[in-house]
């Protein structure tokens, strides 16, 4: 995950600066493209915050399991406002960061919410977390931990 956003940083839900390194090493991570002014988005994030929540508050210890939100919103007040009304605690590219269009390019975002579960590397483990955490709830993490070479001592 360090080479997907080396040399930038990322910013925590109460706006601090986070060094991408230190948050998302030996971790499986998701990288979530959405808005709050899409529907479908405001309908899967609560749903994508319980699963959060759950793998990272109620295991012990907690899930080697990062979520970056990408935001396809028209200003940088949505993005905040979307974020402190829906998300979980989770990390996000800020607003003004050119490399969501990158990364949209990298993943083949065309629509959106879509929910990408990349290894270390950037490489995609699947682009279709948001149906597998409906379909399967937390059973899909043990399928994506195993695909990611995550060094681990998670049990659920």
């Amino acid at each position: 995950m360090v080479d997907v956003f080396s040399g930038r940083l990322l910013v925590s839900k109460d706006g601090r600066s986070v060094d991408p390194e230190e948050a998302l090493q030996n971790k499986v991570v998701g990288l979530y493209f959405s808005a709050g002014w899409c529907s479908p988005c405001r309908d899967f994030t609560p749903v994508l915050c319980d699963f959060y929540t759950e793998l990272l508050e109620e295991t012990e210890p907690p899930a080697p399991f990062e979520v970056v939100f990408i935001s396809s919103d028209h200003s940088a007040e949505e993005m905040v406002g979307y974020m402190r009304a829906m998300h979980g605690d989770w990390l996000a590219l800020p607003f003004h960061d050119p490399y969501k269009h990158d990364l949209k390019k990298k993943y083949n975002i065309t629509a959106i919410p879509k929910l990408v579960i990349v290894k270390q590397t950037g490489e995609v483990i699947t682009d279709k977390g948001r149906k597998q955490i409906r379909d399967k709830g937390l059973s899909c993490f043990r399928n994506w931990l195993e695909s990611a070479d995550v060094f681990q001592n998670f049990s659920s």
